[in-house]
């Protein structure tokens, strides 16, 4: 509370069945997010007041933001203010309902008799429901939303914004059934919305991620189910049946801290071969730390002196840390091969190419002796990213940020083309 009477809160924005937005009078294209206690369900045709909702709704979704936006993944999210209540930025709201499905249950067996409980989607299943409580929020189609040409902040909502949506929505799904799977709990669907920041006119993730926003199934399981289900479920509401609905969300609010924790940490041992090739190391080195990956340098050559290679080796073995040895070493490279055959570990080569052999001395690293199996990736970037990827089998956090990056080149590559065929026409 000490935090919030700092804050100087100007006129109430908007309310909802569960929130209120409230503008920051000191802190303008900002506002502030301030949940109620209060769960309904069917469009508030069940409404109860359930106490601490509030508190476990605001810790689940400043949770679920901080994971999304450390990944990469562009949201509204600035900081959890208080028990209650999150700082967000300003942002003119796309009136749809995202929906992405893995498991078939819910509404859509409604929708599509004949469908079983449990269907898999690979690819996800992409919904969209047009906000509209009096008509029940109506399923829609793109054509529908692109007919609307909604115009908010500024900001038209064509052909290519519906796409970005489209897109951001999968990505999240992706990453956060990913982060879900490390606690055994099978992410079945979520609904998401988008807003235009009204600052800088990009859209993002924007309202709420917490527990009435999913279906969570412990181990795969409906019966363990602990989402909002278990409320839109009851017979009659009881305070014994609202002590177990509140005893779920507390279990996922607690459960989610745990999904900003990293698996496994690995590190990247680039060894070279000389220190004249300090240069291009030290761009693998700095693209791991965009990863968050720790990398050190070692220097020692496989044919001068093997013996101090195999040395090297043995030090980053012997301590139980996940590692992935990059070889750089430019004319005739000895050190990946002889680290490849003398260790289980992954072996990446990285060799310096220069302009005069370089095309003759790639081969080095291409042509192996049986039984070798280093992979040879040239750019020092691609190395590091080639690392992470490993890692990011058993690291959400590190697939997260693999996961959101791809996302992200996939949407600067759609507004540039928009931006070139806005100046060609």
């Amino acid at each position: 509370l000490g935090q919030l009477l700092v804050l100087k809160l100007g006129q109430k924005l908007n309310e909802g069945k569960t929130k209120q937005i409230i503008e920051l009078a000191d802190e303008s294209g900002h506002v502030l997010v301030q949940s109620k206690d209060q769960i309904t369900a069917g469009n508030a045709a069940r409404k109860d007041q359930m106490e601490g909702k509030a508190a476990i709704a605001n810790r689940t979704t400043s949770c679920v933001f901080k994971l999304l936006q450390e990944a990469g993944i562009k949201t509204a999210f600035v900081r959890q203010q208080s028990e209650t209540a999150f700082v967000a930025a300003r942002c003119e709201m796309i009136p749809i309902e995202w929906v992405c499905r893995r498991l078939a249950t819910g509404s859509f067996l409604k929708r599509n008799p004949g469908v079983k409980e449990g269907y898999r989607f690979s690819p996800l299943k992409m919904e969209m429901f047009f906000k509209d409580d009096a008509n029940n929020d109506p399923q829609w189609s793109e054509e529908q939303l692109l007919e609307k040409k909604f115009c908010l902040a500024g900001l038209t909502i064509g052909r290519c914004e519906v796409d970005i949506m489209n897109r951001t929505t999968v990505a999240i799904f992706e990453i956060l059934e990913r982060a879900w799977a490390t606690q055994n709990c099978t992410l079945v669907d979520m609904k998401i919305e988008f807003g235009v920041n009204v600052s800088s006119k990009e859209i993002v993730l924007a309202d709420v991620i917490d527990n009435d926003s999913w279906r969570l199934w412990p181990a795969g399981d409906r019966g363990q189910q602990k989402d909002k289900q278990v409320y839109r479920d009851l017979k009659e509401v009881t305070p014994e049946a609202m002590q177990m609905v509140k005893k779920n969300f507390e279990w996922v609010s607690e459960r989610v801290k745990l999904l900003l924790e990293p698996q496994a940490s690995g590190r990247v041992v680039v060894l070279m071969g000389s220190i004249s090739d300090l240069a291009h190391c030290e761009k693998i080195r700095k693209a791991c730390g965009s990863y968050g990956i720790p990398c050190v340098l070692r220097v020692t050559s496989a044919h001068k002196g093997p013996d101090e290679t195999l040395r090297i080796k043995a030090e980053y073995e012997g301590d139980g840390v996940a590692t992935v040895f990059v070889a750089v070493a430019g004319r005739s490279n000895g050190l990946g091969p002889v680290m490849s055959g003398n260790t289980a570990y992954p072996v990446i080569n990285c060799p310096p190419i220069t302009p005069d052999w370089g095309a003759q001395d790639v081969w080095s690293s291409l042509r192996m002796p049986s039984g070798l199996g280093c992979s040879t990736v040239l750019s020092p970037d691609a190395a590091a990213q080639f690392a992470a990827q490993i890692f990011g089998l058993s690291d959400h956090l590190l697939w997260a940020k693999l996961r959101a990056s791809m996302l992200n080149t996939w949407v600067s590559l759609k507004q540039a083309d928009q931006k070139l065929q806005a100046c060609s026409l």
